[in-house]
């Protein structure tokens, strides 16, 4: 069999609101086009909200990459909604999604079992707190509590990826580094800083890997139209099977 590998693109997105104040998914979706991501992860998608025009913006994305979308809201106000998505047009299996521990902000994760050839991987896309305190929890229940098993009896490959609102010396980050592997230090570039997307100076945005993955390259996009689209730049990842 062909050595099977998929480009994995994490994004918070800010509501499709750039830094130029311009609301635009169209360009997202052009972000993501011109990167050639098999599998999206997206952060803080509005869906029906009256801030951003009412529009479900995960769906208007993925129908303008021909994909398909898997969306959560961390929060619900009536028939609003903002949170992660999952987008891709590989064929997929079992969803789940849920909330994590929050002390403000309710923040949630999303995993989709993706079948690539043969193969299946697990996506687990989150958005973390703005807190240390609650960081730590949600990374705990994130690596603890079965969100990285999916749903077969043996541990699925798996990619944990998403804003972690974490840089590399916090302990949320530390924690996901004990058991996973850190994409832009497996790859042959050196790691860059994801935010603010003008003037990058934090790396917020990560994709953690589990042993048995190999990262081929990762890199964080910076180019005129990843520097206005969102306040993230988005994180790009090609992965395949050890």
């Amino acid at each position: 069999m062909p050595d099977k590998s998929i480009k994995l693109l994490t994004y918070n997105v800010h509501s499709c609101l750039g830094s130029d104040r311009k609301l635009d998914p169209g360009r997202i979706a052009s972000v993501i086009a011109e990167a050639g991501a098999d599998i999206v992860a997206l952060q803080e998608v509005d869906v029906l909200r009256r801030r951003t025009g009412g529009v479900d913006q995960a769906h208007m994305i993925a129908s303008l990459l021909k994909m398909q979308a898997h969306f959560h809201p961390a929060l619900s106000v009536a028939e609003e909604q903002y949170g992660d998505a999952i987008i891709t047009a590989l064929p997929t299996g079992a969803v789940k999604a849920g909330p994590l521990p929050s002390i403000g902000e309710q923040r949630g994760a999303l995993s989709v079992e993706i079948l690539v050839g043969d193969r299946k991987l697990l996506v687990v896309n989150t958005h973390l707190g703005l807190r240390g305190r609650e960081r730590i929890r949600q990374m705990t229940t994130l690596l603890n509590s079965g969100w990285l098993r999916g749903t077969a009896d043996e541990a699925l490959p798996s990619i944990l990826c998403g804003d972690f609102n974490a840089i590399p010396s916090s302990a949320a980050y530390r924690l996901a580094a004990r058991s996973l592997k850190d994409a832009q230090l497996a790859g042959s570039n050196a790691p860059r800083a994801t935010f603010p997307s003008r003037y990058p100076l934090m790396r917020l945005d990560h994709i953690f890997v589990s042993e048995d993955l190999i990262v081929k390259q990762a890199a964080v996009l910076e180019n005129r139209l990843t520097r206005v689209a969102s306040d993230h730049l988005p994180l790009l990842a090609e992965i395949g099977f050890a």
